[in-house]
């Protein structure tokens, strides 16, 4: 699975549905998003975050790469999409993404009657590009329009009865205060970009503000049907969890969405997990660690290894990673042999709160620091799905080597692209990554079909998002995500040099 669909399973862990349905605020909605524009934003006071994440060197030439990928992508799905066959598409829209980055826009699409998407958007631009936008937008939209008022430009390129474009005059008139808001509708969305529907994500709203030093993201997600979470108290395996860590992820309430996912179900056991911890240990890089809690852990590692086994041994195997590994099952363990550099364990546990599956990376050093009151404090929250806290600097390493390593590594054995850490991308990340302290993100249940999320931190991301961001943008494919390199080609003999005498034939076998 690549690194951006595992950061985007780890939030959709949320999901479990049952059978009544519930009603989105509003069901013709694709998307509605302000931006205020990095010019603006980067001029504002406490938002110094924003400012090294968006506007530094690293960020610019990044920018500018997906800029020009995106240009040269979206003539292609226009073409597809709405029949417009433009020569010179890609150069005639590249500098509009350009404005798109600094200036502050506002806009909307919703679905109409005959299946087609409705699309406006207003942005504020001097007179000149202005003009220039009307010029290489028009070959794509010819019965679009363009309206000029107060220094916007508002691009109309609906076809319904209710102009989207009036709605925005009005909005413009008294634009948003705010730096950054938006609410998409994944699911419309993916009628017109089907990848999206492997992602399964329910509609978003969010806004961006900044209070003090940190960046606070508040938002909700609304599903389209209700939820049946089963939001059993917690049961955190406090002997094998120990401090120092610098990562720690809880969450809870997926056992019906897991138990409804196909690509979940060649690894699965019986009864589905329905809570999963996850942390890390500072300084080595491959201290990584999970542990769910089971009824009978020892029932569960047979489970584990009998549908492991399939999976890493024979013809898929072959076909899936870098070199074969062997699975051995001894001592309620589960061992992985012939990784390179991390030594992968499953083991079966016993703690205070139950019996769990702990697996991990590398081997788990004893601690004798007891959890902090405060992390139980945060869980016992009301209705908490998800919770996670990091030391982002510490997560991706001074050297950007902690989380980084780990990601390059699994990227390598399963056959993926890995990142170039002298890419704009990986540039960006170690430029960013040192600059950011904690973050906390938190997801609650609030109503029968709704969630509600918080994040507190320094920057947007944490660090696997950003890991995941970077390998994203810097697909060949962009922006679809295919990491996958192509199958290697079997080794071809070096030819002998002219001359070179036959291979003397084997001596026959000894009697006996």
């Amino acid at each position: 699975m690549p690194p951006m669909k595992k950061c985007l399973v780890i939030l959709s862990l949320l999901l479990a549905v049952a059978g009544v349905r519930a009603a989105l605020p509003e069901p013709d909605l694709i998307a509605q998003i302000h931006f205020a524009g990095a010019q603006k934003i980067s001029a504002a006071a406490h938002f110094s975050a924003f400012t090294n994440q968006f506007c530094s060197a690293e960020a610019v030439a990044l920018r500018t790469q997906t800029a020009n990928k995106l240009a040269a992508w979206l003539p292609g799905w226009l073409q597809a999409n709405v029949g417009a066959t433009v020569p010179g598409g890609a150069a005639k829209l590249r500098p509009l993404f350009d404005d798109l980055q600094t200036a502050e826009w506002l806009l909307e699409a919703r679905a109409t009657a005959n299946g087609r998407p409705d699309l406006a958007l207003a942005i504020k631009l001097d007179a000149a590009r202005a003009q220039l936008w009307q010029a290489n937008l028009k070959p794509f939209f010819p019965a679009a329009s363009f309206t000029l008022s107060g220094g916007w430009l508002i691009f109309d390129a609906g076809t319904g009865a209710q102009k989207i474009g009036d709605r925005l005059a009005q909005k413009i008139s008294a634009p948003p205060t705010g730096r950054c808001s938006a609410d998409v509708n994944w699911p419309r969305l993916a009628q017109w970009y089907p990848k999206l529907k492997e992602l399964g994500l329910p509609e978003t709203q969010f806004a961006v503000s900044a209070p003090d030093d940190n960046l606070l993201i508040n938002g909700k997600f609304f599903f389209p049907e209700n939820l049946a979470l089963n939001l059993e108290n917690w049961r955190v395996p406090t002997n094998t969890l120990h401090e120092p860590f610098d990562s720690f992820t809880a969450v809870r309430g997926f056992s019906a969405w897991l138990k409804s996912q196909p690509w979940a179900q060649p690894l699965a056991i019986s009864p589905e997990p329905n809570q999963l911890f996850v942390w890390a240990l500072p300084q080595i890089p491959f201290q990584t660690y999970a542990a769910v809690p089971v009824p009978d852990a020892a029932g569960a590692l047979a489970q584990a290894y009998a549908r492991a086994l399939p999976r890493f041994t024979g013809t898929n195997a072959a076909k899936t990673f870098l070199m074969p590994f062997t699975l051995a099952l001894t001592n309620n363990e589960i061992t992985w042999t012939g990784v390179p550099f991390i030594a992968p364990f499953l083991q079966a546990v016993k703690e205070p709160a139950g019996q769990f599956l702990f697996g991990g990376f590398f081997p788990n050093l004893p601690g004798r620091r007891s959890l902090p009151p405060e992390l139980f404090e945060r869980l016992a929250a009301k209705n908490l799905v998800f919770y996670h806290w990091e030391i982002t600097a510490q997560r991706l390493g001074d050297k950007f080597d902690l989380l980084p390593q780990l990601t390059q590594l699994g990227l390598m054995l399963t056959n993926r692209k890995q990142l170039d850490s002298l890419s704009p991308a990986g540039e960006w990340a170690k430029k960013i990554g040192p600059t950011l302290g904690n973050s906390v993100t938190e997801i609650a249940q609030t109503g029968p079909a709704e969630m509600t999320f918080t994040r507190k931190a320094p920057g947007v991301f944490t660090a696997a998002e950003m890991l995941a961001l970077a390998n994203w943008l810097e697909a060949d494919n962009f922006p679809g995500c295919d990491l996958k390199l192509p199958p290697r080609q079997p080794r071809r003999p070096h030819p002998k040099p002219p001359g070179t005498p036959p291979a003397a034939a084997p001596a026959p076998a000894p009697a006996h």
